[in-house]
């Protein structure tokens, strides 16, 4: 278990948690995840989540985060891309795209604490940071674009700090 992390619980609706089955997720250990890789199409995004032991587990993109996870609380969610280099697989794309957990892009640390465990290169931060926050007004998870810190539903102000806790 990562000690003093944030932890994200899932925040989405519950009827997809519910009918979360178990998927063919996998969790990367060190020098598996090359042969893991081997025949997928580099451009192929994985659907992923640290576990809160700080263990990356994997599965195709269009597979819900809650499911990867088994349903429990994470450090970090989003989609990430690999593509091969003279040395071997490197992390090409990393995002923390998730609309069920909303994870800050603070919890970026997990992430490349995860990848570094595996030897795997990374870039070193998201190369994406998707920003949510939950309305207080209506409770509806939004995405932040352009700085418009406007709930997409209701038009209330969101809060500058995340405040999915």
């Amino acid at each position: 278990m990562v000690v003093g992390a944030q932890r994200y619980r899932y925040v989405g609706p519950a009827q997809i948690r519910d009918q979360a089955v178990a998927v063919q997720a996998f969790t990367a250990e060190p020098g598996d995840l090359a042969s893991r890789l081997t025949g997928r199409r580099d451009t192929e995004p994985f659907t992923f989540v640290v576990t809160v032991e700080g263990r990356l587990r994997l599965a195709p993109r269009r597979t819900e985060h809650v499911a990867v996870a088994g349903g429990r609380q994470v450090l970090a969610a989003g989609e990430m891309t690999f593509a091969r280099d003279g040395s071997g697989w490197r992390v090409a794309g990393v995002t923390n795209q998730s609309t069920g957990y909303c994870p800050d892009p603070d919890c970026w640390p997990a992430v490349g604490r995860s990848l570094d465990r595996l030897g795997i290169a990374h870039p070193g931060d998201f190369t994406e940071k998707v920003v949510f926050r939950r309305c207080p007004s209506c409770g509806e998870r939004n995405v932040v674009r352009d700085g418009d810190f406007l709930c997409a539903l209701c038009d209330s102000e969101l809060p500058a700090d995340w405040n999915f806790a």
